[in-house]
């Protein structure tokens, strides 16, 4: 017996399997008197097979850090549904599908005035305005956008009183009062932060906006912002294969009482195993421009996914929902906000809020994924330089 896994397991191994599908089977006793599970006609289940999502079954809450912000495990990013993707969705067809997700359970919803430009928050705005008193909306400021010229953005801008039009323009876009979540989307070197967080603090004391939140900020712009308003989340990118928050960010935010926001926790998608070397994206879609997507880093970065793979088939699950698992399993203030624009995909990421990975399953997925590095940078030089600051 290998590893403590009965000999009849290793020969389910196809021979062409990731060191790391290999190296977490060695690690995980809890296969050692198992197999995995079948359907009722003794077919092997696939391992895309999703645990459904049930209707009627309670979406789980959590509370985002020391606020009083309490929001759904998981949150919607609504972002693709209009903008970086190179396909602009149907308007209708959007709308159903975010009232769907309120019927879900979903009450944590994302957007920027810089998705669209601004017709995303147009979208949020039609979709959730007439269920408002059951969702919190989630929107940023932070770049030059020109309506007229339609460019995506036109350099950072976080100064005071540009802050104060953006949330005025926003509240107009969404048809409410109040928004829920105001967040810093890049920080601004140009602009100390503590006036930043002055001015949303102003709009705060003017019930513009509810809570203060920073994206993508180094550790000691988030303690100067808390100094002065206290901050409610951070959004950064965290996933499976993006984990540098982990050695100073996510300490911090424990230690500050800050929630955590993970945007691409599906890492754009290719965690979810839909994706391989020889995909290819369309003109608009804006991972063709990320190192982390060429066809020479995907090939290499199959390894994440065959891991996915393999304690998904132990779970009954598919590989995006163990990957958004594995986040929601590392603390309980953090909340994923997965992107999608296909019900059945909605459907997938709510199942994996009922999963539940073990200490055991967490050290073995660690152990195996620590051994093997992520190939390619996430973001092309010029816009990583815009994180951490």
């Amino acid at each position: 017996m290998a590893g403590g896994i009965p000999p009849s397991y290793w020969r389910e191994i196809p021979d062409n399997s990731s060191r790391l599908a290999i190296i977490f089977e060695r690690n995980c006793a809890a296969k050692a008197n198992s197999l995995p599970p079948v359907r009722p006609d003794g077919k092997a289940k696939s391992s895309y097979e999703h645990r459904p999502f049930l209707e009627g079954e309670p979406m789980q809450k959590r509370r985002l850090g020391n606020s009083n912000l309490k929001v759904s495990a998981l949150g919607l990013g609504c972002m693709g549904m209009s903008f970086s993707y190179g396909v602009i969705q149907d308007e209708q067809e959007m709308i159903s599908l975010l009232r769907t997700a309120v019927d879900r359970g979903i009450t944590f919803f994302d957007t920027a005035e810089v998705y669209g430009p601004f017709t995303n928050e147009v979208l949020v705005g039609k979709a959730l305005s007439p269920v408002r008193d059951q969702v919190v909306i989630a929107t940023k400021f932070g770049f030059n956008v020109s309506a007229d010229e339609k460019s995506e953005r036109q350099g950072l801008n976080s100064r005071p009183e540009h802050v104060k039009e953006v949330a005025e323009a926003s509240l107009k876009r969404l048809k409410i009062d109040a928004i829920d979540l105001f967040y810093q989307h890049r920080v601004d070197p140009e602009v100390p932060i503590e006036d930043v967080a002055g001015a949303v603090k102003d709009l705060i004391q003017q019930g513009k906006v509810k809570h203060f939140g920073l994206s993508e900020a180094g550790v000691q712009t988030i303690r100067r912002a808390h100094s002065v308003q206290p901050v409610t989340a951070l959004q950064s990118e965290y996933s499976l294969w993006w984990r540098k928050p982990e050695a100073e960010v996510i300490p911090t935010l424990a230690e500050l009482g800050i929630g955590l926001v993970p945007y691409s926790p599906l890492g754009r998608g290719f965690l979810t195993g839909k994706m391989d070397e020889n995909t290819k994206f369309g003109s608009g879609d804006f991972r063709g421009a990320l190192p982390r997507f060429s066809s020479e880093a995907m090939k290499a970065n199959q390894v994440f996914v065959d891991l996915l793979r393999t304690v998904a088939k132990q779970k009954d699950a598919t590989p995006a929902q163990i990957a958004l698992a594995w986040l929601l399993a590392q603390k309980p203030w953090i909340v994923p906000i997965p992107g999608t624009t296909k019900l059945s995909r909605l459907d997938e990421n709510i199942g994996a809020v009922s999963i539940e990975l073990t200490a055991d399953d967490l050290r073995n997925i660690d152990s195996a994924a620590a051994k093997v590095p992520v190939q390619g940078d996430r973001y092309p030089e010029h816009l990583e330089k815009m994180t951490g600051r």
